[in-house]
């Protein structure tokens, strides 16, 4: 008898565990934070680097802060623009990340969000792609919704004209 207790209490704790599993895998947050449900993003700055080595697409990062009332208001804005939705769908391999990558090259003008960057198959951090504000050249604000597309599109037309 105690052997019977014994087992339905051991799979009574799996079954428990097995849901709790499940249960965690659907609280993960999805890679895009927000950013565009539709569109692929890349988990980390290397697989990033990889995929543009194979697709021979730009890489554009979002450095971002989840509670951060400037990369809120970016990413409202971002979202809305259908048309940066589908450039950023269809012409780029993108990433969003809350946390620093590492590289001082994705840092050009300091370490401040929301900051947007560009990377050409050849891994060169594009630079000469910036915003509209002199203090913080890579970033945007919701107005400048406009800009980031252009710099989008020339980010797509240097890749081709240089390459």
């Amino acid at each position: 008898m105690l052997r019977w207790v014994l087992l339905a209490l051991f799979i009574s704790l799996c079954a428990n565990a097995e849901a709790q599993k499940k249960k965690g895998k659907t609280q993960t947050a999805p890679l895009s934070r927000g950013w565009g449900k539709n569109i692929k993003w890349v988990k980390s700055y290397e697989e990033g680097l990889s995929e543009i080595a194979k697709s021979q697409k730009p890489l554009m990062v979002i450095h971002h802060l989840d509670n951060c009332p400037h990369s809120k208001a970016l990413k409202e804005a971002f979202v809305a623009d259908k048309s940066l939705q589908k450039m950023a769908k269809e012409d780029f391999i993108m990433l969003n990340v809350v946390e620093e990558t590492g590289d001082k090259n994705l840092a050009p003008d300091g370490y401040y969000v929301p900051r947007i960057l560009f990377v050409d198959p050849a891994l060169t951090v594009r630079a000469d792609i910036v915003g509209q504000h002199s203090d913080r050249l890579y970033t945007y604000s919701p107005d400048d919704m406009e800009h980031l597309g252009a710099n989008m599109k020339k980010a797509k037309l240097l890749l081709h004209s240089e390459l």
